[in-house]
């Protein structure tokens, strides 16, 4: 069960499992292993999700209605922008297939592309898009 508070931020709640929720449901790692991602379908909405390991900024405050892992995780589902997660399960698999760099995995309208530079998210009906880097993340 995935809920959207009223400050727009998911929460995972009593979620053991990412692809409980999804069909079509692919996982994929970055070459540097610090970005995992899930992309996939719920129903007939595209989504994607993707966990950053490592990074050298500072996580948005925790809301007050998150008691599990925060500041790790964006989800961006179709037709909507791109939200941190609150979540008590990770996305993270090492024997995931790595996307290379200049590759890109595309369900539906949810395009996510692998570079040297990060991992971006868009959402080609919207124009949101989420952009994770060791260096940076941008949430639009």
């Amino acid at each position: 069960m995935v809920a959207i508070t009223s400050a727009g931020v998911v929460v995972a709640a009593g979620v053991a499992d990412p692809t409980a929720r999804a069909r079509d449901f692919q996982t994929f790692q970055v070459p540097s292993g610090n970005i995992y991602c899930g992309i996939g379908m719920s129903d007939t909405t595209a989504f994607a999700a993707c966990e950053i390991r490592d990074h050298d900024w500072a996580a948005p405050p925790r809301p007050s209605s998150c008691t599990l892992d925060w500041g790790d995780r964006v989800a961006l589902d179709q037709g909507s922008g791109p939200q941190w997660s609150c979540h008590g399960d990770t996305i993270q698999d090492p024997a995931a297939p790595v996307l290379g760099y200049g590759q890109a995995r595309v369900v539906q309208a949810i395009t996510c592309h692998s570079e040297v530079s990060g991992l971006t998210c868009t959402d080609s009906s919207t124009g949101h898009f989420f952009r994770l880097a060791r260096d940076g993340y941008d949430l639009h």
